[in-house]
């Protein structure tokens, strides 16, 4: 009877150890490109793998971190990622180039991006940027400031009716440096870094894109029509969205607890907890308040992005209407 008892154990032993390996190797693997470093812009993506939504979905994912030289439409295209974290401009510039990104989830709600200027250099007003330097960032972050200036009217070649752009890195010296009268910043980051250096709100005009009736779609989801095109892939990225649109759902009630699971993967140290916190708090008011949910892509908001970069005159960032940019197929196939 003692030995029926030890065989029948290690017969479920086995058996146990034999599922659990079936249930490691149904997980399907999947690649997440970022768009910048770990930090709270993204953790609606830490939050649910952290948590296990996407283990839920059957998915390993891997989250790659973004950087300074780091450009997702190049790594998806490269076969380095099955799906990124992007903005609409410049993954519609990308598309026009000739690689066929197809944004599938648009996390992002509103836009966070806004100039702040100096009120010592005589701007309150859009029109008194006009002789000013204007530091701007590049790598695609460009172009919702090319079409903002294209719509007022303003040159960007320097001239005295136009503006002079400073080529801006990822941070906000040129303010403090007297480089520049104004920088680009983020609601959720940049902002808080030009408050945090010994400028106060009532020193400053900031200017929102929001605001200002140009804001493009900024953080959304893009893969490429050639993974779409595969059944396999397509159910694969729907089962992300789903767990990703449940891992920001609960982000954004949890700022607190989103910056501390960031943290817990920041492997470069460089983040701070007041500062994630803030962010984090940012950031959920701009993936709140789509009436359809998080990961649903408005269509009107589509269309004014696409007008905007349409405007630029002498130098429009697209130059016709793109077909096939977006789709509602994984928003609806993950039912949400």
């Amino acid at each position: 009877m003692k030995k029926d008892l030890s065989s029948l154990i290690a017969g479920c032993t086995l058996a146990f150890s034999a599922l659990s390996a079936l249930s490691a190797q149904a997980a399907d693997p999947l690649t997440l490109q970022l768009k910048w470093v770990t930090q709270a812009q993204f953790g609606g993506y830490y939050v649910a793998l952290n948590k296990g939504f996407y283990e839920e979905e059957g998915l390993d994912l891997t989250i790659k971190p973004g950087g300074p030289d780091i450009a997702p439409p190049q790594v998806i295209a490269g076969g380095g990622a099955d799906v990124i974290v992007e903005w609409m401009p410049a993954a519609l510039a990308s598309r026009e180039k000739g690689l066929p990104l197809v944004n599938i989830g648009q996390i992002f709600n509103k836009s966070g991006m806004m100039l702040t200027c100096l009120k010592s250099s005589g701007i309150e007003q859009p029109m008194d940027v006009k002789g000013k330097t204007l530091g701007v960032w590049f790598f695609g972050n460009e172009y919702p400031f090319l079409g903002w200036m294209a719509k007022l009217g303003i040159p960007t070649d320097g001239s005295p009716e136009g503006v002079k752009v400073l080529k801006q890195g990822f941070n906000v010296d040129p303010i403090f440096q007297g480089q520049a009268d104004c920088v680009s910043t983020m609601n959720y980051n940049e902002y808080g870094q030009v408050l945090d250096g010994g400028l106060t709100p009532a020193e400053l005009t900031v200017f929102s894109y929001e605001d200002q009736g140009v804001a493009m779609l900024e953080d959304g989801l893009y893969t490429t029509e050639d993974r779409l095109a595969d059944p396999a892939m397509a159910d694969k990225l729907a089962r992300f969205l789903k767990a990703s649109a449940k891992g920001w759902q609960w982000a954004a009630e949890h700022p607190q607890e989103t910056a501390e699971i960031v943290l817990e993967y920041d492997d470069t140290g460089a983040q701070t907890e007041e500062h994630q916190v803030r962010m984090a708090q940012e950031v959920a008011k701009l993936v709140q308040g789509n009436p359809k949910g998080i990961g649903y892509l408005d269509p009107a908001a589509y269309e004014r992005t696409v007008n905007i970069l349409l405007s630029g005159d002498s130098a429009p960032v697209i130059t016709k209407q793109p077909e096939g940019a977006w789709t509602h197929a994984i928003y609806e196939k993950a039912g949400l």
